[in-house]
This record gives structure tokens, sequence and C-alpha cells, in this order.
């Protein structure tokens, strides 16, 4: 994801010379090309992600479109007031992009975990939340949101990951977008979870369960409406995310059915509301806190296990 968005704001700071971006000292490497191609449109402003924020507002209310570039937590959490009060109280147009999401850092420990980024950023005002779920995703939702005026956070993995969806998918900011076609249980995914759901559906089709996958990458603002029209069509909706259970994906998706008076079997496939457990990969960590594909098929079978034992012994008229 990391390499899809570096290409993609290259194409962007190539056609609009107002895009910059700015980094809180993170990137060498990644970032080389595009600071030799477009010197005067880049920034470092060091390892302090205050003002990092702060610059940024700056430079957007003077007439930037400006992309700040750090990992995870750091310039969401760790400056929270200044994108509180200086981004988003005056709208301005900065993209908070950060990579790592979840626990992707996880030889580093929960410092680097990113773990409530999606709900924190979700209660501002005026925040769009965006997780793309695939490379493919990514390079078609960088324009978008470049364009997309106000304040955006983007969060991606961290490299190396698989484009999952078909060639010719679109993908429209706001709008979820459908991996795979099922029929008994829908997953729906924020981030890094879409590659965990497809494995599990894969797994529970030879179980003999159909399963339909969605990529919400868009968490905020949801479409509630698509998101309804889906869950009405399955008896099982799962959401799937690397984040917390509290607030994010999970919270976002049964707030909108319980308004919207959408009643399936529901469940939130998230981390508890604790700290992590375990320093290692990310694929161990998914394992050791029940967040990998063999969880995920393991929930889904207990959900379908009961429903239709429920089904079973249900009263005929």
């Amino acid at each position: 994801m990391r390499n899809a968005f570096v290409r993609s704001l290259l194409h962007a700071a190539a056609e609009n010379p107002r895009v910059l971006l700015v980094t809180g000292d993170l990137g060498f490497g990644v970032l080389d090309e595009f600071r030799a191609r477009y010197p005067s449109q880049f920034y470092n402003v060091g390892v302090a992600e205050q003002n990092l924020a702060g610059v940024a507002a700056g430079l957007a209310l003077s007439g930037h479109v400006v992309v700040t570039y750090s990992i995870g937590n750091f310039p969401t959490i760790r400056c929270l007031e200044q994108v509180r009060n200086d981004i988003c109280y005056h709208q301005a147009d900065v993209k908070i992009v950060t990579v790592g999401g979840g626990m992707a850092y996880g030889a580093l420990g929960i410092s680097h975990f990113a773990t409530e980024d999606l709900a924190i950023l979700r209660s501002l005002p005026g925040m769009t939340v965006v997780a793309p779920g695939d490379p493919v995703e990514v390079e078609q939702l960088v324009p978008q949101i470049v364009a997309h005026p106000g304040p955006v956070y983007l969060r991606l993995g961290r490299a190396g990951e698989e484009r999952l969806h078909q060639s010719g998918t679109e993908v429209r900011l706001g709008s979820p977008t459908r991996a795979r076609q099922g029929s008994e249980v829908l997953l729906l995914t924020a981030g890094g979870m879409l590659p965990v759901a497809l494995e599990a559906a894969e797994m529970l089709d030879r179980d003999g369960t159909s399963v339909e996958v969605y990529s919400v990458h868009t968490v905020k603002p949801l479409d509630a409406a698509a998101i309804c029209k889906l869950a009405s069509r399955f008896p099982i909706v799962v959401t799937c995310e690397e984040h917390t259970c509290l607030g994010g994906l999970g919270g976002a998706v049964a707030e909108v059915l319980l308004e919207g008076g959408i009643q399936p079997v529901f469940r939130r496939f998230a981390l508890p509301s604790a700290f992590p457990t375990g320093v290692g990969s990310q694929e161990f960590l998914r394992r050791v806190n029940g967040l990998d594909a063999n969880a995920l098929r393991g929930l889904v079978l207990s959900l379908t296990g009961a429903r239709r034992s429920q089904h079973f012994l249900s009263p005929r008229g």
C-alpha cells in the first residue's frame, strides 16, 4: 500500500503544484523520488508531530493541499489537539496519511500500534476516515482524497500487500467495494483485514458456507444506505478490523443497522478494549490476539451453526 500511495501522490503533485508532502522525519527511501522530483513541494519538519499538524494547517490555509506522513498513531493520537483545533476546526485541506495501521509495526511494541485511531479520528467533526484494503484501492482513492475538500485521514498498511481486487474494479470514495460474491454471510472489512476475510471466506467455502466480502474503505462518512441494503440480504453480518472493537467500523455499522431497522445476526471481529498481547510480526500478533483467518472462520461457523440449530428447533406453523 505504501508504494501505491507514493506512486499516486507523484501523479497528483505533477498535476497540481499546490500539493505538498510534509513528513515527520519518516519515509527515507520511500519518499526520495518525490523529494527529488518536487523539492519545492516537500518538507521535513522532524520528529515533532504537533508541529507537523500546525505547519500543515498553516500551509493549507495559505492555499495548499497538504499531505502529512508518519507512522500509525504519531500524526494522529500524539498531536490530537492540533488535529482537532488547527485542522478540523478550520476545515483545513490536510490529508493525514499514516503507515503501519493496526499492528503492522508489531516488533516495536504498543507505542507503535495504531489500534484506536479509527475511533478517535472518526469522532472528529469534518474528518473523512479512509482505510483501504489493498494497493488497488489505494491507487484509485489517493487522487479522490487529494481532490476531496477538507480534512481526510488515510490509514495504510506497511508494505508488501497483495493486489486483491480483480482488474477493472472501480473504487469510489464513500462507497464499499465488493471483493467476493456470496449468499449466506456478509463480511465487511476495514483496512488490512481484507486479505484475512478473503482467506477465511475460502476456508468457509470448503465448509459449505457461502461468504460475500466487501471492503468498507470509507469508514466515515459511512454509506448508511448501501450498508443497510447489503445487510438486508444476509442473515449474518460480521465486521472485521485490526482495531479495538469500540468505535471503529463495527461500531459505525452497528449504529446504521440499528437506526435502519436491519436486524441480522451481527458480530464485531476486532480486538477487545485492551492493549494487544505480545510483540512480533503482524501475522504473529493477529494469531495470538485471535484476529487471523482461522479465528474468523471459527466465529462464522459458530454463528451459522447456532442459526441453523435455532431454525431447526423453532416451532413450525
